[in-house]
């Protein structure tokens, strides 16, 4: 079986069993996705979600939140880790789409990558869930599944992004990169994954690695 074979049947298994809308933020705009997803950084979806409402509704627009006082937004992202860091980035990332792009968020690689705080995985974000473009988004969960189902032997985020677009179709790319994620949080855990009750097993390289 060729690797587009075997991404094309781990698609159709998790396609099948993976609800059809997948988010692990909440948000209302591109501009709120955007900041939520740097926050992510480091931390649960859910830790996140558990400060984005006061922060969005204390500074609801890029122009608000890049003349916000730093730090207040210190204060209220405190929770996600490297607080200060991360301030800095979504102050600074608000500035830029003020300054550069009319406060609206580019769907474009090349202008997200331009904004502070901002790498491929999370300009994949918004090109796949706000563009509807192709978008592999390699999060710790995804790289640890397509290792373990030997569609990569890497751990560089990059060459896994590279790797996976060549055998998945471009209008597949995003949902796969949810279910992945999805099948990575719920059954293919870091520590002892669930392998038995794995509706991957079949197609999976750890499995075998680990019974011999």
């Amino acid at each position: 079986m060729s690797l587009i074979q075997k991404a094309e049947k781990i698609y159709q298994i998790l396609d099948t069993s993976s609800s059809k809308e997948i988010e692990f933020l909440e948000f209302n705009t591109p501009f709120e996705l955007l900041i939520s997803v740097i926050l992510s950084a480091q931390t649960t979806d859910n830790q996140v979600n558990k400060v984005t409402p006061e922060l969005f509704h204390s500074f609801s627009t890029p122009i608000e939140l890049s003349l916000a006082p730093v730090d207040e937004v210190e204060r209220i992202v405190h929770s996600t880790g490297f607080y200060k860091n991360k301030a800095k980035n979504i102050i600074g990332a608000s500035g830029v789409l003020v300054k550069d792009f009319n406060s609206t968020v580019p769907l474009d690689m090349t202008s997200l990558l331009t904004i502070p705080g901002v790498g491929r995985k999370t300009a994949n974000v918004l090109l796949g869930r706000i563009a509807n473009k192709g978008a592999i988004i390699v999060d710790t969960h995804f790289l640890r599944v397509v290792n373990r189902l030997g569609l990569v032997s890497t751990k560089d985020p990059n060459a896994i992004e590279m790797q996976i677009k060549n055998v998945m179709s471009e209008e597949k790319q995003y949902r796969f990169s949810m279910t992945v994620n999805l099948h990575g949080r719920r059954v293919c855990f870091a520590r002892t994954p669930s392998c038995s009750s794995c509706s991957l097993s079949q197609l999976c390289d750890y499995l075998v690695i680990t019974s011999v």
